[in-house]
C-alpha cells in the first residue's frame, strides 16, 4: 500500500489479504455492511472432492454467503446453510463455526448436470432448482435453536439472500456474490478464488455505530447524504461492482469499499480471519455410532472386520472395530 492510499484510507495497518472479513460503516448513507474474501480456504474445500466447474462455482458462491451471514455471530456457535432442492445440485451444507471456521460440502446429480450443461442451463440459479435454502443457528447444547427457511423457486443465492433478511429480520438486505479460478504465475494448476459484499440499511435514529468493533479507517469526505435516499444511494453504487471486481487478487476489501464509497463516506473495522476448518472427529463419530446404531447394524457396516467412515466434508476416513462398542452398552 502507498503512503498516499494509506492516507486516503485513513489505515494505519496493512490492507487485508486473502480468506479475510473486513466489517464496515456507511454512516450517512445509514447502512453497514461486510466484504469477504476468499482465496485459499475456498480452494481447499472445492479442490477436495474435484467439483465440475458449475458446481464448484455455485458451492463457492455459498460458501461466500455463509462467510458473510455467519461472522456477524457475536458468540460461539455455528451458522449452518443448507439447501435441498430437485435441481441438478441436490443438496449444498455450509458450516460457519464461529468465530472463523469454513467447510462445505455439495451433492450433485450426474445425469441431471450433463443434461444442463447441454441445454446450457449451468448457472446457479439453474443448479437450485426448486426446493428450499434453510439457515440455522446452533448455539450450543443447552440454547434454543433458530431456524429460517426460504423457498427456492429458480431464483440466485444472492435473491434467496434478500428474501431471508426481508422475511425473518425485516432488514433490507443487499448481497452480491462471485466466483472464479484465477491462475498463478508459474502455476499450471487454476486456483478458485472468491468475493462477496453484503449491506443492510438501518434506521436513521436506531443505526449501531457498530461501536463493538474496533474501527481503523474512516474514509470519508464531509459531503451530506439526504437519509431518504441513503439506502437506495448505497444499492445503487454496490450494483456497480462487477464479479471481476469481487475476486479480484489485487483488489483487497479496503480499497473496494475506498472505490465504491469514498465519496458518501465509509469506516472499515478490524480484518477478521476466516479459515477451512472440519469440525469431525474419531470421538464425535464413535459416539455416533454408539449412540445412533444397534449392534446388529454395526456388524452389517462392517467391511473386512472394521467400520469405515469418511467425512463428507473433509474426506477424512475414520475406522472402527464393530466390537469395540459393548462397553458403551
Amino acid at each position: 500500500m502507498t503512503d498516499n492510499l494509506m492516507t486516503a484510507l485513513g489505515l494505519d495497518r496493512p490492507e487485508s489479504g486473502d480468506d479475510t472479513v473486513v466489517p464496515f460503516s456507511l454512516d450517512k448513507l445509514n447502512t453497514r455492511g461486510r466484504s469477504v474474501r476468499l482465496g485459499e480456504a475456498l480452494d481447499a474445500i472445492l479442490t477436495r472432492h474435484a467439483y465440475p466447474a458449475p458446481v464448484a462455482r455455485l458451492l463457492g458462491e455459498a460458501v461466500v454467503l455463509a462467510a458473510l451471514i455467519g461472522s456477524s455471530l457475536k458468540f460461539s456457535g455455528k451458522f449452518i446453510m443448507q439447501t435441498q432442492t430437485d435441481g441438478p445440485v441436490n443438496l449444498i451444507v455450509v458450516d460457519f463455526d464461529a468465530p472463523d471456521g469454513l467447510r462445505g460440502y455439495a451433492r450433485f446429480d450426474q445425469e441431471l448436470l450433463l443434461k444442463a450443461a447441454e441445454e446450457g442451463r449451468t448457472r446457479p440459479a439453474d443448479l437450485l432448482g426448486n426446493g428450499h435454502l434453510a439457515m440455522t443457528i446452533d448455539q450450543g447444547e443447552h440454547m434454543e435453536r433458530y431456524q429460517g427457511i426460504v423457498a427456492l423457486e429458480g431464483n440466485s443465492l444472492e435473491e434467496v439472500a434478500h428474501t431471508y433478511f426481508m422475511q425473518s429480520e425485516q432488514i433490507p438486505t443487499q448481497v452480491r456474490l462471485a466466483v472464479a479460478e484465477f491462475t498463478r504465475k508459474g502455476d499450471h494448476r487454476p486456483h478458485w478464488r472468491a468475493g462477496g459484499v453484503l449491506i443492510q440499511h438501518l434506521p436513521e435514529h436506531g443505526m449501531s455505530r457498530v461501536a463493538d468493533l474496533p474501527g481503523d479507517g474512516d474514509f470519508s469526505n464531509m459531503q451530506p447524504a439526504d437519509p431518504d435516499d441513503g439506502w437506495t444511494e448505497a444499492k445503487a453504487l454496490m450494483a456497480t461492482l462487477d464479479d471481476l471486481e469481487l475476486a479480484d487478487p489485487e483488489l483487497s476489501s479496503e480499497r473496494l469499499m475506498f472505490r465504491l464509497y469514498h465519496e458518501t463516506g465509509v469506516r472499515v473495522f478490524t480484518p477478521m480471519p476466516l479459515v477451512e476448518r472440519c469440525s469431525c472427529s474419531a470421538d464425535r463419530i464413535e459416539d455416533m455410532l454408539a449412540t445412533s446404531f444397534t449392534a446388529e447394524d454395526r456388524e452389517e457396516m462392517a467391511v473386512n472386520g472394521e467400520i469405515e467412515v469418511v467425512c463428507e466434508f473433509c474426506s477424512t476416513a475414520y475406522h472402527f472395530n464393530p466390537h469395540q462398542f459393548a462397553v458403551k452398552h
